[in-house]
């Protein structure tokens, strides 16, 4: 058995190697000529230097604190001047300490006012719920002014057994209640708290009614329940809860009937009003109703 070998002709490659050597020649002939700016290798340097750095800063997560160490500097520099904050006028806070005040804007001892982000700091207290509003001014060389608009709180509000004092826009003020908020109005459910102004207000044009009322519970987002303080529910209906709460006053004027022994009234039905008893008073005028058909009976 024999192998044979074939061997390719030399002479292309001969010529591919011309051609490149030739094209090579041809690039590097003006580059010989070229001058090299004298600190570029310097310059090349520091760029890759540099970029080093801001890669290791960025992957590090070391920006924050580059940040506070630039602004510290630029802050003892300030302060070395003359602008050190050395006093701050607050106005307008009660449910907002000083602490949080001071912590949200950023003041501390070594703070300096000419470096102070006011529409920052402004933004920052406006973010705490409480605060509605707030105004931060230099006033140099070291003063600073802030005037603090909070809000006020208006109810209470439960949703999931979760009870939180709310502002009157629905803004939720606090997670737990201090005693002396306890007396708030009680509005309960989904949605309550961006409706319970409008609501109250209502509720309120009748007072013989609100005073009974232990909380305003909202159904499906659309309508309201009254849950009384001697238990009775009231059923209001979706729109024209004025007409219904009058018929309320009025019922409740002429009959006292938010002391009977009643468990639920329904005004959703614009022509009337449906009361449901208590079993107990449902037993009594079951058994009055029986003897009074008995009696009827015996009479005839």
């Amino acid at each position: 058995m024999s192998v044979s070998s074939t061997t390719a002709p030399r002479r292309p490659v001969a010529a591919s190697r011309g051609l490149i050597s030739r094209t090579l020649r041809r690039i590097m002939l003006p580059l010989k000529h070229a001058r090299v700016p004298r600190y570029a290798g310097v310059a090349a340097f520091l760029i890759f230097a540099i970029s080093v750095t801001a890669y290791a800063v960025i992957k590090g997560d070391h920006i924050e604190a580059i940040r506070t160490a630039v602004k510290d500097t630029a802050d003892g520099a300030a302060n070395a001047a003359g602008m050190r904050i050395a006093t701050v006028s607050l106005s307008g806070q009660r449910q907002v300490s000083r602490e949080e005040i001071f912590a949200a804007t950023g003041v501390t001892n070594h703070s300096s006012l000419l470096f102070l982000d006011v529409a920052q700091a402004r933004a920052k207290l406006e973010a705490i719920p409480w605060i509605a509003e707030a105004t931060v001014r230099k006033l140099y060389p070291d003063r600073l002014q802030i005037t603090i608009t909070e809000r006020e709180a208006f109810a209470l509000w439960q949703r999931q057994g979760k009870v939180s004092v709310i502002a009157a826009d629905g803004t939720v003020l606090a997670a737990s209640v201090e005693p002396r908020l306890a007396s708030l109005p009680f509005v309960v459910g989904k949605g309550a708290a961006a409706k319970a102004r409008g609501f109250l207000a209502v509720l309120d044009r009748y007072p013989a009614i609100r005073d009974q009322v232990r909380a305003s519970i909202l159904v499906a987002e659309r309508r309201w329940n009254l849950r009384l303080k001697n238990g009775i529910d009231v059923r209001l209906p979706d729109t024209n809860i004025e007409r219904a709460l009058e018929t309320l006053a009025r019922f409740e004027r002429e009959k006292s009937l938010l002391t009977r022994d009643i468990v639920a009234i329904d005004l959703r039905l614009p022509d009337r009003l449906t009361v449901r008893l208590s079993d107990t008073a449902a037993q009594a005028r079951e058994e009055l109703f029986k003897k009074a058909t008995k009696k009827k009976g015996s009479d005839a």
